[in-house]
């Protein structure tokens, strides 16, 4: 076997064997039992709710467990794939059984990220918002695009998007949106996202064709539950009603509909005008705001367990986190991990995966950040 695949096939097994100790592997066969014989009870739907928790756990451990038989049972079988093309100096079966290893490594080190969405609410739902900076049309024009990209990648990852609030700028772009992206761990892959992201091209709306610099800012908050209690007083909320934007025509509301929320001892600001009922609106922008409050409590415990690391962030307008240079090169760098992608329109098409990736595996390790120059 060539060095090269040696290489990989030592780097599956390693990430096995962290799979296998993340997963605690002894006690999570004997929980799935156990989960397994409980789903066979007649009245374990008595408490819908408490079903519901018991079956989503059970889900999760059936996929991990399985996910990591399988990587097993690949490796071995192209190991040996690998040993009878070399006896048989079979070029094709050898060739073959490599690029397998190399795809199977992949897929290894895609199960170790997921293992890493094991926080509290990393497998909920989530909201995204996007806000553009100053600049006018420019920074509006780049929100826009942030917003198709992350429409694109949730669609990759097969999960579904519901557009919540979008205010249009006057020109073109938006000047600020919101998202519902549901789907198993949305908010675990998507929350290091939040910041500060710059765009670096030759402006479409400069008619002396000058390289312009805009920023727009992405915030990223888990959907919570019924189990997640978040006591909200009314009287430190001001609630506003304003009529819905968006396409023309019949699709254009006649009535005060839209609603924002703006949370007084916070200063957290929340607004949907999804529905065309007030109500309804008003009641997702009540949750809108319970979600926005519990990833503030999130982020304060978070900030207090690492106290004392180098990597504590600040999650907020000012702290980029990524660059988009077009011209007169393209390249997108983050600014974070370092991780770079010399093709920005398949990143601006939705393949962030890379970059959250490393993203994540960076927060969950504690690093510091990596020392990055910015992008000129």
């Amino acid at each position: 076997m060539r060095a090269e695949i040696e290489n990989v096939v030592d780097e599956i097994k390693q990430a096995i064997s962290l799979l296998r100790r993340h997963l605690d592997w002894d006690q999570a066969i004997r929980r799935l039992d156990w989960l397994n014989n409980k789903a066979e009870d007649p009245t374990l739907w008595n408490d819908a709710s408490e079903a519901q928790k018991l079956m989503r756990e059970r889900q999760q451990l059936d996929d991990g467990i399985n996910g990591l038989r399988g990587l097993e049972q690949q490796l071995k079988d192209n190991i040996e794939l690998i040993e009878l093309g070399e006896e048989e100096g079979d070029a094709d079966i050898v060739k073959d059984a490599e690029n397998a290893l190399k795809e199977l490594r992949t897929e290894a080190n895609r199960r170790q990220v997921e293992a890493m969405l094991s926080g509290e609410a990393d497998g909920n739902d989530t909201y995204v918002e996007v806000h553009s900076g100053a600049g006018g049309t420019e920074s509006q024009d780049w929100a826009n695009m942030l917003l198709r990209m992350y429409t694109r990648w949730a669609e990759r990852q097969g999960f579904k998007v519901e557009l919540l609030e979008i205010h249009d700028g006057e020109e073109a772009g938006i000047k600020s949106a919101t998202i519902l992206v549901k789907g198993h761990n949305a908010y675990g892959w998507m929350k290091t996202e939040s910041g500060v992201h710059r765009l670096v091209r030759i402006s479409p709306y400069d008619s002396n064709a000058r390289r312009h610099t805009s920023f727009s800012s992405i915030w990223v908050y888990p959907v919570v539950d019924d189990s997640i209690d978040i006591d909200v007083n009314e009287s430190d909320c001001r609630i506003d009603t304003y009529r819905s934007s968006g396409a023309g025509g019949q699709h254009v509301n006649t009535t005060d509909s839209a609603v924002r929320i703006t949370h007084i001892p916070s200063g957290i600001v929340v607004a949907c005008q999804q529905e065309r009922s007030q109500h309804k609106n008003r009641a997702k922008a009540w949750d809108m705001l319970r979600a926005r409050l519990y990833e503030a409590e999130l982020k304060k415990r978070e900030e207090a367990a690492n106290a004392e690391a180098s990597s504590k962030t600040d999650i907020g307008w000012g702290h980029q986190i990524r660059s988009y240079v077009l011209q007169p090169y393209q390249l997108v760098k983050d600014l974070r991990t370092g991780v770079e992608s010399t093709a920005p329109d398949d990143v601006l098409n939705g393949d962030l995966n890379e970059f959250m990736e490393a993203a994540l595996a960076h927060r969950v390790n504690g690093g510091a950040d990596a020392a990055v120059e910015d992008l000129t």
